[in-house]
This record gives C-alpha cells, structure tokens and sequence, in this order.
C-alpha cells in the first residue's frame, strides 16, 4: 500500500476527482463518462420504496456504481456514515429508513457536493441528516459512532485502502456492519497505469 501511496500524487488526485464532481453538482445531465440520476439507480436495483419518496431533484446528481443497500437498509434508529456521499441520494434514503430516532452523517470533499446535499435535505425536511466536509481516509466522526457505514463508488478513489478501512472499523461501533458497492479489479495494475490520474478519475 505504501508503494501505491508513493506511485501517486494524492494532491492531484483528490483535485481531480473534485473537479469532475464539482461538475455534476452544478449540471448532473452534463455529458459524463458515468450514469446519473434516478434511472441509473433503478438500473442498479435499489429498491422501489423508500425511492420513490425521493423527488428527481434529489436524485439527478447520483452516479453510483452499485447498490449498498441490496443486502438492506438500515433499521429504524440506527446511526448511519455514508462515505463519499456525493449529492446525497444514499444519505436521504438511509434517512428515511432509519426515521426520526436515526442519525445519518454523509461525508464528501467537494465543496458543492456538499452544498448541494444540505440544501436537498432542508427542501426535503430532513432533520436527521447531516453533511460534514472530509476525505474518507480521516473521517470527521466520532469513534464507535455508527451502527452502519455505506459507500458508493468511492473507495476505489482511494490510493490508501487500508487507510480508509480502518476509519470504517474506528467509526463502527461493535457489532455494526458496513455494506460497500464498488469497483474491483482481479489482476495487479500496471504502475504505470497507477501514475495515470485520468485513469483514476475514468
């Protein structure tokens, strides 16, 4: 993991990686090299209710690249992390499923996607959602906070796994569970292709 760390430069990286972003918070039917919006997430399986509770305002900007909740929401109550929570689609229904005794803290580190989520969150009454600033590889959560940590295409972002694997493991309290969808690769990747940020971000 070091070596990979070495191999790239996070700075550019994580600028990179906002940058793209940034432009789907501003224009999500914008021409990406990725899906968006609620069609995408149906694509993807996610659950008829509570999504269609959603209206596409706060859906459009989604560009998941699995479902987290195929092996079910989180349970009334329960306290929710949602790493790289993008717009906030997965944060909102995680909300709604964990009703008003839940807590749910989307964290992202793009300016507007975060701007973006808390103003979808105050249109749609909200108030048991919240949206922190932060890099998944050092979260802005307590420890043994959640009963459940979800993530969205976002890990694979990530040169330091490990590193964010165990904020998952600091922030979970014992006996809580984490439900990833993501992309993986079977083979080792080139180094040159690790120094590729365009790669990365593609």
């Amino acid at each position: 993991m070091a070596e990979i760390l070495e191999l790239v430069d996070l700075d550019e990286l994580r600028r990179e990686v906002r940058d793209k972003y940034r432009a789907v918070a501003q224009d999500p039917s914008g021409d990406f090299h990725f899906h968006t919006g609620r069609a995408h997430a149906i694509r993807l399986g996610y659950p008829a209710s509570p999504l269609d509770q959603l209206p596409d305002e706060a859906c459009a900007a989604f560009a998941g690249v699995g479902n987290p909740f195929f092996w079910g929401g989180p349970k009334p109550g329960d306290k929710v992390v949602d790493l790289g929570s993008g717009a906030g689609m997965d944060s909102f229904l995680a909300a709604l499923w964990t009703g008003p005794s839940g807590r749910v803290i989307g964290v992202d580190m793009t300016p507007e996607m975060i701007d973006r989520s808390r103003a979808m969150a105050a249109k749609l009454g909200l108030g048991n959602v919240e949206f922190r600033q932060g890099v998944i590889e050092d979260l802005p959560v307590e420890d043994r906070w959640a009963d459940l940590v979800i993530s969205n295409g976002v890990i694979n972002l990530c040169p330091d796994k490990l590193g964010v694997y165990r904020q998952i493991a600091r922030v979970l309290r014992p006996e809580g569970r984490m439900t990833v969808a993501d992309i993986c690769l079977e083979r080792p990747v080139p180094e040159e292709a690790l120094r590729d940020i365009d790669l990365w971000t593609g």
